[in-house]
């Protein structure tokens, strides 16, 4: 196993793999995998990492006193809502293939306390009404990652949005798409 490292002379970071040796999706940037297949140079990540965009920044668009961090609203119910079902499929993906009964407990567990302290009340009282009536799978990542995309589906069909197709759930928040 690698750990994440600094190149000395260009900044460049190395690939964290997971318990089983693949490279880890969430615990790597998108610039790091680039980098690793030779998609981009140690020249781009710097350049990256320079961040033209906060170079470009007006004193106004920053914090008082801070030349790099912008001044940013909190997230309104589109942002957060797309956060928080990035960081629940994420967890999902990460879920262990053949838990132990601990590990379905502290799933659960945490479930049920995300539904209750989730910023929008609306949205977590939603959320708690679905767990109840339509409990966690939790005895296999396949199971709990079709149950997952099976919740966001049913929101998104009260927002008249697009269903996702499980069948591809572990593309989208697992493996990846092939190029």
């Amino acid at each position: 196993m690698s750990s994440k490292s600094n190149d000395k002379d260009l900044g460049v970071r190395k690939i964290i793999y997971d318990k089983d040796g693949k490279p880890c999706r969430s615990c790597n940037t998108l610039q790091d995998f680039q980098f690793a297949t030779g998609k981009i140079s140690a020249k781009d990540i710097q350049h990256i990492k320079n961040g033209t965009e906060i170079a470009a920044a007006s004193p106004q668009e920053t914090i008082l006193n801070s030349k790099a961090y912008r001044r940013v609203d909190p997230p309104g119910v589109e942002e957060l809502g797309r956060s928080s079902w990035n960081l629940l499929h994420s967890i999902t993906a990460k879920y262990p293939k053949s838990p132990s009964d601990e590990q379905k407990l502290e799933m659960k567990q945490f479930l049920t306390i995300f539904s209750h302290v989730y910023p929008c009340n609306w949205c977590a009282s939603d959320f708690e009404k679905f767990i109840k009536v339509k409990a966690p799978k939790l005895n296999s990542r396949e199971e709990f990652g079709r149950w997952m995309c099976e919740a966001h589906n049913e929101v998104n069909a009260k927002l008249k949005k697009e269903q996702f197709n499980c069948d591809f759930w572990e593309k989208r928040w697992k493996d990846g798409w092939e190029d």
